[in-house]
This record gives C-alpha cells, sequence and structure tokens, in this order.
C-alpha cells in the first residue's frame, strides 16, 4: 500500500508541471518602493488639450444675470454615457466641429481644437470684454466627454466617466475591479490620441519610478489595456488538451493501484 501511495504521489507531482507560478514580485505593484515622498509636479494633472469632436460645457455668468443668460441659451448639445457603476447620464454642451470651432450665442464661431481649457477660458473673456458685453464676466469651461477605457485582464472591463475631469491611472485600475492575477503590471499599454496621432506608452506599475511618471494622470479618451501574462496564455492554450490528459493520467493510476494492491 505504501508503494501505491508513493507511485500516486509522484504521478501528481508530474501532472502538477504542467502549471506555472506566477511570482511576487510581478503580480504586486511598486515592488521595490520604500518609504518616501513625492512631490506632485505643479502641471499635474495636465491639462489636455481639446480635441476635434470633444463636447465642451461653456457657462458665462456676471453681475448682470439678464444679460449673462443670452450667452447660455444653446448650450444643448446631447450626449449620454455610461458611468463605471452602470448608470447612464445625459449632458448638454457644446461640440467641437471638424475645423476645431465651437458656436457661441452672440460671440459666433470661436477657435477650440488645439488649445487648453484654460486659454479658451481666456479667448472668450478676453472676447466678451474687447466688445464691451458684460462687466467682469466669469466664464467655465468643462469637458463633458472625459472619458477613459480600461480593457484587458482587469475584473470588470469598463468606459469610466469622469465628472471632475481628474482620474489616475490606478484610480481607473480600481474602479474596473483591479487588475487579476493573470494580468501583467509590468507592461500596461497606455494609448493616447494627440492632434490626431495616436500615440502608445508601456509602463511598468512594478515600478516606483510610475509614481512621479507624466502618465500618472490620464486624460480624455484614453484607453488603459492590461496584457495577459504567460501563464494565462499557456493555460488558454492547453485547457482543451489538458482534461484528456489528466483522465487517461488518472486511469493509469487507478490501474497501477488495483495492480500493487492485488
Amino acid at each position: 500500500m505504501t508503494r501505491s501511495l508513493t507511485f500516486l504521489a509522484i504521478i501528481v507531482m508530474m501532472l502538477s508541471c504542467f502549471s506555472s507560478c506566477v511570482t511576487t514580485e510581478k503580480a504586486t505593484y511598486f515592488n521595490n518602493a520604500e518609504d518616501t515622498t513625492f512631490a506632485t509636479r505643479p502641471e499635474e494633472p495636465m491639462d489636455a488639450a481639446i480635441q476635434k469632436n470633444d463636447i465642451l460645457s461653456v457657462t458665462i455668468s456676471s453681475a448682470n444675470a439678464e444679460a449673462s443668460a443670452l450667452f447660455n441659451t444653446t448650450n444643448n448639445y446631447q450626449t449620454t454615457s455610461s458611468t463605471s457603476s452602470g448608470n447612464i447620464t445625459q449632458t448638454s454642451g457644446y461640440l467641437v466641429n471638424n475645423e476645431g470651432y465651437i458656436q457661441l450665442p452672440i460671440l459666433g464661431n470661436i477657435k477650440a481644437a488645439g488649445v487648453t481649457r484654460k486659454q479658451l477660458k481666456t479667448d472668450i473673456t478676453n472676447m466678451i470684454l474687447d466688445k464691451k458685453l458684460l462687466i467682469d464676466p466669469i466664464v467655465t469651461v468643462r469637458f463633458l466627454n472625459y472619458e477613459v477605457t480600461v480593457l484587458g485582464e482587469v475584473t470588470h472591463p469598463t468606459v469610466i466617466s469622469v465628472p471632475n475631469e481628474r482620474i489616475t491611472l490606478l484610480k481607473a485600475l480600481g474602479l474596473a475591479g483591479d487588475i487579476t492575477i493573470y494580468g501583467r503590471k509590468d507592461n500596461v499599454l497606455l494609448i493616447r490620441e494627440i492632434d490626431g496621432k495616436r500615440k502608445i506608452k508601456r509602463i511598468n506599475l512594478n515600478s516606483r519610478n510610475f509614481l512621479i511618471s507624466s502618465y500618472y494622470y490620464l486624460q480624455p479618451n484614453d484607453v488603459v489595456y492590461v496584457e495577459a501574462n504567460k501563464e494565462k496564455v499557456a493555460a488558454a492554450s492547453r485547457n482543451p488538451q489538458l482534461l484528456p490528459t489528466i483522465l487517461s493520467g488518472l486511469s493509469v493510476v487507478a490501474v497501477v493501484i488495483t495492480q500493487l494492491i492485488k
């Protein structure tokens, strides 16, 4: 009986060789981080340039509420988006057209694409003051289509609506349920569109250097893709053939044990 149990243990050990182990270093965030303090860059989060097809909320107010209301009458481009919790939201704003302009009441066409929200706010304010339309106008410009997409080896792949226009890559991953044990934290893919060109950056979340990188904060319409590790890919490719092999091996073990017991 002892010989049969020993033989069975050897067979089980051989079958276990089909699987691989994920090292702790690759499965954790910032494994080389020590107790320290990182200074936040003054420009973070970076004020992203407005792109064509962006949807902007532009509100103009002043001490004269009646006069200010004339500037806010057609802020009505409807857009629908879903949040990470599954809620559907509807917002109204100005669409940046293919020529890069938005059309405001009274002010007309204003160049928006290629400038930041801060610069657009300054341009609109100066235009109002130059034409002496309002006294001390207050202009607010916000993105209404600030969304980021998280795909790949995360618990809940999702499109995240960002109402406060500020989100870190880590928070986006958290809202997507975090990277699974099969996801590569050392090779997260970030796709970002700038001036009509798509830029690809690979990020190592195992390294603490990410905490001070320019990719710590996401920008509107960023796509984050978490690649599967080798263990997941290997398991997916061998699973269809692994079950028959295991069943065949167990059958052999059963026959051998039966013969040994006799």
